[in-house]
């Protein structure tokens, strides 16, 4: 028995990034890496907490850092008092300027996105079988191709 996906507006959720060229300035993971500094002071630990590699979320901040026109997380090094991690005053705008237009973004499609989510089937995403998931034309039995 397969299991009934239940359609609702909490399950849909929209996302975010502003894209430069070819490479993402910030997005919703990027964003949590910063959220995740400005909360723990680490780098580390906010890798842990989004189930992250340090040099994932280093790689994460290297970038930021480059993409902005001033540094978004400042490192210190670890040693006698411990080191750290924390956004500069610039860090902190952009992210609460982030979390402003995904809040805006959110509210803004809230309505039309309900009544889209009333179109889709209820076991959309379900099918496994081969067949099921052919499209008309793509070598489905009875397609003419």
């Amino acid at each position: 028995m397969k299991p009934t996906l239940h359609v609702s507006p909490l399950e849909a959720r929209t996302r975010f990034r502003i894209q430069v060229k070819h490479a993402v300035a910030i997005g919703p993971g990027k964003a949590d890496v910063l959220q995740g500094i400005a909360e723990t002071g680490s780098i580390a630990e906010a890798g842990r907490r989004l189930g992250m590699s340090y040099q994932r979320v280093w790689s994460l901040v290297q970038a930021m850092n480059r993409d902005f026109v001033e540094p978004l997380v400042t490192k210190q090094r670890g040693g006698s008092h411990g080191g750290g991690a924390e956004l500069t005053p610039l860090g902190r705008r952009v992210l609460a300027l982030y979390r402003d237009v995904e809040a805006r973004a959110a509210a803004a499609v809230e309505a039309p996105l309900r009544e889209l989510l009333t179109l889709i089937r209820e076991d959309a995403g379900l099918d496994t079988d081969d067949e099921a998931n052919d499209e008309p034309g793509e070598g489905a039995p009875g397609s003419s191709s």
